[in-house]
């Protein structure tokens, strides 16, 4: 019997994709529209927003976001899948209703913080859902649909507000309330998707369910493929249980310490080159530069749409460049971006240049960010940590890589009006130049290498081991 995936098992998986990463999309959605929205929400006769609470009402999202995604996984093991997605959506559908009708900063604050819990959860858990149902050849391929999600999410976000902002704005009191509750949709269409959803065969063999694995495999499968996989299935589960997982004790042995250094190097670099202040702040920053609120909220739309086209290229760069180049090509291409904003702040201040050449820069940004940086810091997490370290690492890294998202968030409005748009921009510059340095002399190469390889690297980086500490990696 053939191995290839009939048109039935195909016509299932793409199913799965497209539901599925509603939960991409609702990330997207919710992490754009504030972009849009603050501007609205900010008024006196609206919640009166301070810099200061336009911080928290930002990054407090953020903030939720780092929680969720470092308990997202340990749930979504403990309880399924599945599950986990159904309840995310209700949340994500609950937390926007609370946004929408927030009568005060304070109410908006907790339901951004609870709506980030979603955020982050998703963030953990999609992914995981779609590595294990997709067959091994595909599995690339539907994983990445989640990432074009996430940033078509910010796109419909950016496209929504602009509709609203220069049709209603000015006659409609309370329009950033039907920006966000616009996000209420697709988490019904979520909840709704995953009724028809099956749970992931992986979760289910781990649950001792073998009978249910093999029949959802089926599905998803040709018989005889789903056989040969729940089998392969069944002997990982089995070499996972007798492995012996680093814990943060593990963190005194050098080699150990160094890759989970590194790896949250490469989550920290992602977001301290300053894209976030941009896909949640892009409003503010061309309203700043000389747009007026409308022409700000249409200028945001093109920044939605080179991101998308940026994942594209990214995606295709992935298969043909190397992890660093293709990282430091990225870093040196937003720190020039990022640099020019603040001179030209300086230079055209005042002149109706200004904002287009504002505009044009932050396209040039998210070019480079969206089109080299982010989709290498995925790739290379899932990359660099052995089995073993897999848990601990990526739990830390991703949780570092959020709260510096929570940091540039709540900072970014506070230096906007305490120092201006270039000093800002300089500062991020700087960071900028930080990363660099960073990745050219922490990052090794990880394309073509198997994971074994990898952690023999980091296992003889640098030094020689004394035999007391080799005999301790080699218990770990």
């Amino acid at each position: 019997m053939s191995n290839q995936i009939t048109g039935n098992a195909k016509g299932m998986l793409k199913k799965i994709t497209v539901i599925s990463t509603f939960g991409g999309l609702l990330f997207g959605y919710d992490t754009g529209v504030i972009n849009g929205a603050l501007p609205y929400m900010a008024r006196k006769d609206e919640l009166n927003l301070t810099p200061v609470t336009e911080g928290f009402v930002t990054s407090s999202l953020l903030f939720g976001a780092a929680l969720g995604a470092v308990f997202g996984g340990r749930l979504s093991d403990r309880f399924g899948r599945r599950k986990m997605i159904l309840n995310l959506a209700l949340i994500f559908f609950l937390a926007a209703l609370g946004c929408t009708f927030a009568p005060n900063a304070g109410v908006m604050i907790l339901f951004r913080f609870l709506l980030g819990l979603a955020v982050g959860a998703a963030s953990v858990m999609v992914p995981s859902f779609l590595a294990e149902m997709a067959p091994v050849e595909t599995r690339g391929r539907m994983v990445t649909q989640n990432e074009l999600m996430i940033v078509s999410g910010q796109l419909l976000a950016f496209i929504f507000n602009a509709i609203l902002g220069t049709t209603i704005g000015q006659e409609a009191a309370h329009v950033w309330r039907y920006m966000l509750a616009i996000a209420t949709l697709p988490a019904v269409i979520l909840w709704f998707g995953m009724l028809i959803v099956p749970e992931s065969p992986r979760w289910l063999a781990s649950k001792g369910k073998i009978g249910e694995a093999l029949r959802i495999l089926k599905e998803i499968r040709t018989q005889n493929r789903a056989e040969i996989e729940l089998k392969e299935i069944e002997e990982n589960l089995a070499q996972e249980s007798e492995l012996q997982r680093a814990t943060f004790r593990d963190l005194s042995i050098p080699w150990i310490r160094r890759i989970v250094f590194i790896g949250i190097g490469i989550g920290v670099v992602q977001q301290v080159t300053g894209v976030n202040s941009i896909m949640y702040y892009g409003t503010q920053i061309l309203q700043q530069s000389g747009f007026s609120t409308n022409a700000a909220l249409v200028g945001n739309i093109a920044n939605g749409i080179i991101s998308v086209l940026a994942t594209f290229v990214g995606i295709w760069l992935l298969g043909k460049v190397g992890r660093r180049p293709m990282l430091m090509t990225g870093l040196t291409g937003t720190t020039a971006s990022l640099t020019l904003i603040g001179i030209f702040s300086i230079v055209f201040h005042g002149s109706s240049v200004l904002p287009y050449a504002v505009l044009a820069m932050t396209v040039t940004f998210l070019a480079f960010q969206q089109g080299a940086i982010s989709p290498v810091t995925w790739l290379m997490l899932s990359e660099i940590f052995p089995l073993k370290l897999r848990g601990l690492g990526m739990g830390v890294t991703v949780f570092c890589l959020w709260i510096t998202n929570f940091l540039v968030g709540f900072f970014f409005p506070i230096l906007l009006n305490a120092v201006g748009l270039s000093t800002t921009f300089f500062i991020f510059a700087v960071l900028g130049v930080g990363a660099i340095t960073f990745a050219k002399k922490c990052l090794p190469e990880t394309k073509g290498k198997s994971l074994e390889q990898l952690e023999s690297h980091f296992r003889n980086f640098g030094h020689k081991e004394s035999g007391t500490v080799i005999e301790a990696v080699k218990e770990v």
